[in-house]
C-alpha cells in the first residue's frame, strides 16, 4: 500500500481486493457523458447506461439516478447550438431551455426504462426543498418508498426555479445534488459517472506522468487545495464540485467512487465488485437520519472558529461545544439554527444546533461558561452547542 509524499490520505495501491459495499447507489450522469460530448442528447449512451441500470435492478440492488442533461435536450428541441445559446447567457433563457428539455428528458428514461419492465418516478428537487426539517424528512419519505416499491428514481435539479444551479455557483452539474440524495436515502455508494476517469496526482492533459488515485481515506484541506490549484493540481475540469460532493457523502457515511462513464458495462462491473475510477472511503459509521441532515450543509447559516485545544477534545470526548473554545464567529445565524465547527487549520470538525445567535457569540467567544450571563446580561445554558445537538465529524 503505497501513499503520496505529504498526502497520507491518498492511498496508491494498484489493486484492492476489497468489495466496495453498494447494496444501494445513487448513480450520478452527467451531461458530458449523457450527450458524448456533442450539443445533443447520445440515445446509444443512454440505452447502454439504462441496459445496465436494469441490469442490477434485476438483481435486486437498489438504485436511484440523479441525471443532468435537460438544458442539453431544450436546447437541441429548440434547434440551437452552444455558440448560439452564448449570446443568450442570462439565466432565463437557460431556465427556458431546462423547461422545455425536462419532459423530453424524462420520456427517454420512461421509454428505456420500460423495455426493461421497470416503473420510473421523477423527482425535481432544490436546495430550498430540503433546507427546513420538515422538507428534507418529506422528501426523505417519498424516494424511500419509491426503492421499497422497486420504482426507479430520476431525480435533477429544478432548473426552471433554482438560479443557483444555473449559475454554476452551487451544486455544479449536480454533483453536490447527488450528494444530497445519497445523504437522503442513505446509500451505500455514490457512483459519479462523468467523462473523468477519476482523481489522479497531475492533470493527465498536461503530463504524461498523471497516475490515477485508486483511493481516499479522508478529505481534507490539502487535498482540496490540490485540486482547486492552491498548492498543485490533482484534477481536471469538474473536479473541484465531484470533490465537494464526495466529501458531503462521505461525512454522513456513504461511500463514493469517480470513473469513467464510457467505460464498458462500467455500472455492472462495479455492482459485481470491480474497483474502478477513484474511490472516497466513508465515515465508518452510519448516521441517523437528524445526524445526515446537520451535516448535509443544506441549513447551515454559519460558522464557528474554536482552538486546536477545543478541535481536539470535541473530536476525542464528543463532549459539548463551549464558548471559551471558540475564537471566531461568521454568518448571520440565530439561536437553533444549524453551524459548522471549523478547527484552526480550516478544516470542518463538527456541526450542529446553536443555542446562541451569531452576535451573541461574538460577544462570550473565549469567556467561561458562568460568565455567559455576566456578558449578555442572560444565557440559555453553559453550552454554545450541547452534545446532543453536535456531530462530531
Amino acid at each position: 500500500m503505497k501513499q503520496i509524499q505529504n498526502y497520507p490520505h491518498i492511498v496508491m495501491n494498484a489493486k484492492s481486493t476489497q468489495k466496495i459495499p453498494c447494496h444501494r447507489i445513487v448513480i450520478k450522469l452527467g451531461t458530458s457523458l449523457l450527450t458524448g460530448g456533442t450539443d445533443k442528447l447520445d440515445m446509444d449512451v443512454m440505452s447502454d447506461l439504462a441496459h445496465q441500470v436494469a441490469e442490477i435492478h434485476e438483481q435486486g440492488f437498489e438504485v436511484l439516478i440523479v441525471t443532468s442533461g435537460a438544458v442539453a435536450a431544450g436546447r437541441s428541441k429548440l434547434g440551437l447550438t452552444r455558440e448560439q445559446t452564448k449570446k443568450h447567457n442570462g439565466i432565463p433563457f437557460k431556465q427556458v431551455m431546462a423547461s422545455v428539455g425536462q419532459g423530453i428528458l424524462m420520456h427517454i428514461y420512461e421509454e428505456l426504462f420500460s423495455r426493461h419492465g421497470i416503473t420510473v418516478a421523477q423527482a425535481l428537487l432544490t436546495r430550498a426543498d430540503l433546507t427546513n426539517r420538515e422538507g428534507y424528512l418529506n422528501a426523505r419519505g417519498t424516494l424511500l418508498a419509491l426503492l421499497e416499491m422497486r420504482v426507479l428514481s430520476i431525480a435533477n435539479e429544478n432548473d426552471v426555479v433554482a438560479v443557483e444551479e444555473l449559475h454554476g455557483a452551487r451544486f455544479g452539474d449536480n454533483d453536490n445534488l447527488s450528494a444530497m440524495v445519497a445523504n437522503l436515502v442513505d446509500a451505500d455508494l455514490l457512483l459519479i459517472l462523468s467523462d473523468i476517469a477519476g482523481l489522479y496526482t497531475v492533470d493527465p492533459h498536461h503530463d504524461p506522468e498523471a497516475r490515477l488515485i485508486p483511493e481516499v481515506k479522508r478529505i481534507d484541506r490539502k487535498i482540496e487545495e490540490l485540486v482547486t490549484g492552491t498548492t498543485g493540481n490533482l484534477g481536471t475540469g469538474g473536479m473541484v464540485t465531484k470533490i465537494e460532493a464526495a466529501k458531503l457523502a462521505t461525512a454522513s457515511g456513504v461511500g463514493v467512487l469517480i470513473t469513467d462513464g464510457r467505460l464498458p458495462d462500467v455500472i455492472t462491473r462495479i455492482a459485481a465488485g470491480e474497483r474502478l475510477g477513484t474511490y472516497f472511503t466513508p465515515k465508518k459509521s452510519k448516521m441517523e437520519s437528524r445526524e445526515r441532515w446537520m451535516v448535509s450543509g443544506l441549513s447551515t447559516k454559519g460558522k464557528v472558529v474554536v482552538d486546536s485545544g477545543c478541535a481536539r477534545a470535541l473530536k476525542k470526548s464528543k463532549g459539548s461545544l463551549l464558548a471559551v473554545g471558540i475564537v471566531d464567529v461568521d454568518g448571520k445565524f440565530e439561536r437553533g439554527d444549524v453551524v459548522d465547527v471549523y478547527g484552526p487549520e480550516g478544516n470542518r470538525c463538527a456541526s450542529g444546533l446553536t443555542n446562541y445567535s451569531a452576535a451573541d457569540i461574538a460577544k462570550i467567544k473565549g469567556a467561561k461558561s458562568n460568565g455567559i450571563a455576566g456578558v449578555l446580561g442572560h444565557d440559555y445554558g453553559t453550552e454554545v452547542i450541547h452534545r446532543n445537538n453536535l456531530v462530531v465529524l
